[in-house]
């Protein structure tokens, strides 16, 4: 690329860097399609495409397939706290939070997932894996495991789209966090899809297991956050 094609790319990411900086498009936002943007800026698409890439893997903007691009919304302050729920971290800040399960089964455990629960390895569990959204905007990733001895948990978990509320089904009306992990990664090729970011953009995954009133484990959870989505806050 010439370097005076270099500098119209970059004068137009200045420009629409500025305007969302200003207020003009708001965070979910969608941009003009680059047809829109060619036009303005009489430029080719190739161009457009260009700055619009640049502010893409900066953070500032997200595609969403089929739909166009969209600004970037504000980081999501997310409490690590014992006894902390999906929603009520969302509804605290006047956000709604909701689950998407695309996955409910129960099958043998292997031996991590047996030395984390207590169980022998091949003994069942039940696996829930979904997408967690706020304000139907893609914030997380979860596969959560839990021990078979929880009667019904799949059934239940199907009937009220909630692990939290599955798990009071099952007679455990409260759960704590005994401990977290974090770990930063970078999106494989189907969480970017999922999550509509970039491949390879920065993500934090959160390893987490939660134990029962009496103690014993009854979820063993990951999480991959969103990372320019997020962030975490550790909460007593």
């Amino acid at each position: 690329m010439t370097a005076s094609r270099t500098g119209l790319w970059q004068d137009i990411a200045a420009t629409l860097r500025s305007e969302i900086a200003g207020g003009h498009y708001p965070p979910g936002t969608r941009l003009p399609s680059e047809a829109q943007l060619s036009a303005r800026f009489g430029v080719n698409r190739h161009t457009v495409r260009h700055a619009l890439s640049d502010l893409i893997g900066t953070g500032l903007l997200r595609p969403r397939r089929g739909a166009g691009v969209f600004v970037t919304g504000q980081p999501t302050d997310y409490a690590l706290g014992p006894r902390v729920r999906f929603s009520q971290n969302l509804a605290a800040q006047g956000r709604s939070g909701t689950h998407r399960f695309t996955r409910l089964e129960t099958r043998p455990c292997d031996g991590t997932e047996a030395r984390a629960l207590d169980l022998s390895p091949g003994d069942p569990v039940h696996v829930i894996e979904g997408i967690s959204l706020a304000d139907d905007q893609p914030l997380a990733l979860f596969r959560s495991v839990l021990p078979g001895w929880l009667e019904g948990f799949v059934d239940h978990a199907a009937r009220l789209q909630s692990v939290t509320a599955a798990l009071a089904a099952c007679g455990v009306g409260d759960y704590t966090r005994a401990s977290t992990r974090i770990t930063a990664k970078l999106a494989s090729p189907t969480q970017a899809a999922t999550l509509l970011i970039a491949r390879g953009a920065p993500i934090l995954r959160s390893d987490a297991l939660n134990r029962d009133d009496r103690g014993r484990p009854v979820e063993m959870g990951r999480t991959w956050f969103a990372g320019d989505r997020v962030t975490l806050v550790l909460a007593d």
